[in-house]
């Protein structure tokens, strides 16, 4: 127990700082900004509650918002995303349901079951950031376009780094 709290203690820190540090500063003509650090929520075991899954939400949204000066924006839709967790796991569940002690990830559950759980959270996630952050219908598709273009982004980095912790 104490060994996956410092664990994911430790991931929650890297991936914060990794998106901090250098993914908050790459941005490709205003259209694509990674944000991998939803890969906290979406690596979180099944058997955890929702309500903590919610507080972790809070957490990840609140600690990014601080650092980029957009208080709410990520907090809003990093929580929305840990609301949806539970149904979207559910929606993808397999038909033998969900083993006591697995991990979500391509290594337990294979390419097409993390990437479809992976692509449905993310999307949701980016939806909500980027229609929060123009908050109106003004500029529908091009905020679309960026949901699409920075899901892509976020989801290819996600799986990079799914199978690079599969190699080892």
């Amino acid at each position: 127990m104490l060994n996956d709290i410092l664990k994911y203690t430790g991931l929650f820190i890297l991936l914060l700082a990794i998106q901090v540090l250098l993914l908050n500063n790459i941005q490709f003509s205003g259209f694509v900004n990674p944000y991998i650090y939803i890969l906290f929520i979406i690596l979180l075991p099944f058997e955890t509650p929702s309500w903590l899954i919610l507080i972790l939400s809070f957490s990840t949204g609140i600690v990014i918002d601080v650092t980029s000066g957009t208080l709410g924006l990520h907090t809003s839709a990093t929580v929305l995303a840990g609301f949806a967790r539970p149904y979207i796991l559910n929606l993808v569940s397999p038909h033998e349901g969900y083993e006591q002690g697995d991990l979500p990830g391509i290594k337990t559950y294979g390419f097409r079951w993390f990437l479809t759980y992976v692509l449905i959270l993310v999307t949701i996630h980016h939806l909500a950031l980027f229609y929060i952050e123009v908050f109106r219908f003004e500029y529908f598709f091009r905020t679309l376009l960026r949901v699409l273009l920075s899901a892509g982004f976020t989801i290819l980095f996600i799986i990079i780094i799914q199978v690079i912790i599969i190699r080892r």
